[in-house]
């Protein structure tokens, strides 16, 4: 019988946490409320799911290696639902495609580096996927759901306990992942800071 413990069910929390800011996301993207970049989710779903693979076989731990599963696939969801609405299509440029063919460099070096070298890369190759959306988010914030990158964020910081061990194969992508959490949750509320400040 298998047995939870608290660690465990922090990171099943995270895991519901991230799906349900997903899941706002998605249902925002279908009304063509919100504007994905397709450069940004494609190559967001490809190297968490790649450094999933990395992680294991450096003999990461499953539990912690999980949130690094679900970081991939929920953007992999979002990336399809973009599709559903042509409302929901953000125009991408020079610059969105340049990012997009960087990070998927970094995602084929991930094939041919070693397994601790693979997180670094899959790390770099998200950095370059984040780009367009940040910029995106912090020209236009209205073409974004904030409630996902709330998610993303709560998300991590939940499942920092799990980590057994603070090394690259277990931490580097959960730090990293905070930290363009935090990034695009200020890009998309900036304004509305402002706006409280002023009026304050």
């Amino acid at each position: 019988m298998l047995v939870l413990s608290f660690i465990h069910w922090l990171v099943i929390l995270s895991a519901l946490i991230s799906a349900a800011g997903a899941f706002a996301y998605i249902r925002d993207t279908l009304a063509g409320r919100t504007k994905p970049n397709r450069v940004s989710w494609s190559m967001w779903a490809l190297p968490p799911l790649i450094s999933t693979g990395a992680a294991l076989s450096a003999g990461a731990d499953p539990w912690a290696t999980l949130r690094i599963f679900i970081a991939g696939l929920l953007p992999l969801l979002i990336f399809l639902a973009s599709f559903a609405n042509q409302q929901s299509y953000w125009k991408m440029g020079a610059f969105d495609l340049t990012c997009g063919a960087f990070s998927l460099l970094a995602v084929i070096l991930v094939a041919i580096a070693s397994p601790q070298l693979a997180i670094l890369c899959a790390i770099v190759g998200d950095i370059f996927a984040s780009f367009p959306t940040l910029i995106k988010t912090w020209k236009y914030p209205e073409t974004e759901t904030g409630a996902m990158y709330i998610a993303s964020f709560l998300s991590v910081v939940l499942v920092l306990p799990s980590i057994p061990e603070w090394n690259i194969a277990n931490a580097g992508f959960q730090l990293h992942l905070l930290a363009m959490s935090s990034l695009l949750l200020f890009a998309v509320y900036r304004q509305r800071f402002q706006i409280h400040h002023r009026w304050r």
